[in-house]
């Protein structure tokens, strides 16, 4: 019996009943009544504990947490397909706290993202550029090219993150250990190696055609485009470059 439930209800109700009323501790008809009326106030009392939950942030689930989202973030943060509740918690979360309008920011949102550390150049930052007699440039050694005519730009280098593939099913080139060779092929491109406990084959085994979909934890070219944009500072331009 847990507070709230309908046999706790029930028995607080028994023991307001007054002394003398009905014979004996088991009357069938009053328990009958008093078990239907129990019942609407645990539904009410299981309602009014749900609504609570969804008044703040970190308690919210379900649609409530779609509507957490469109209110701080528009249409820039949906739930991704098949997502749960926890993992969306946890995005809205790191993105409400996110750092913004730096470099920094810029980092961190991509390697919590991707899990890869972005190369990042500002043309005219001699951190990045060098400058004449500086010790962190030589010619074909270190430092990029800069330039003053590209005031408020920079150039990143993003990495697209490395994938699991596609859990509990066969590849190509599955052997009789059931190591994957190539891996699962999609439009002819080798997605990932895999290891799978059973080799796949015609009406035999784990395999089937695979999509894009059905990665799991799939990040997608406009996720990093999206999350870059998410974080730099307005009137600036941030030219970006995808890369394996």
């Amino acid at each position: 019996m847990a507070t709230g439930d309908q046999n706790d209800i029930l028995s607080r109700l028994q023991r307001y009943m007054p002394n003398g009323w009905f014979d004996g501790d088991s009357n069938p008809i009053r328990d009958a009544v008093l078990t239907g009326l129990a019942g609407a106030h645990a539904f009410v009392y299981s309602a009014l504990a749900y609504v609570r939950n969804q008044t703040r942030i970190k308690t919210a689930s379900e649609g409530f947490l779609d509507l957490v989202s469109q209110d701080f973030f528009g249409g820039v943060l949906p739930r991704k397909i098949n997502e749960t509740d926890a993992h969306f918690l946890m995005r809205i979360t790191i993105n409400l706290f996110r750092e913004r309008a730096t470099r920094r920011g810029v980092i961190l949102v991509l390697q919590q993202l991707t899990g890869r550390t972005p190369i990042i150049i500002e043309v005219q930052n001699p951190g990045d550029c060098g400058a004449y007699e500086a010790p962190n440039c030589g010619y074909g050694a270190a430092g990029h090219y800069g330039s003053m005519s590209l005031p408020y730009q920079a150039f990143v280098v993003a990495y697209r993150p490395s994938t699991s593939g596609i859990p509990s099913v066969g590849g190509y080139g599955v052997n009789a250990a059931g190591l994957s060779g190539a891996g699962i092929l999609f439009d002819g491109i080798p997605i990932a190696p895999i290891i799978t406990m059973a080799p796949g084959g015609y009406g035999s085994g784990q395999i089937e055609y695979g999509d894009m979909d059905m990665i799991m934890g799939a990040v997608t070219d406009a996720d990093i485009y999206a999350a870059i944009a998410s974080v730099i500072m307005e009137g600036t331009i941030v030219w970006t470059r995808l890369s394996n």
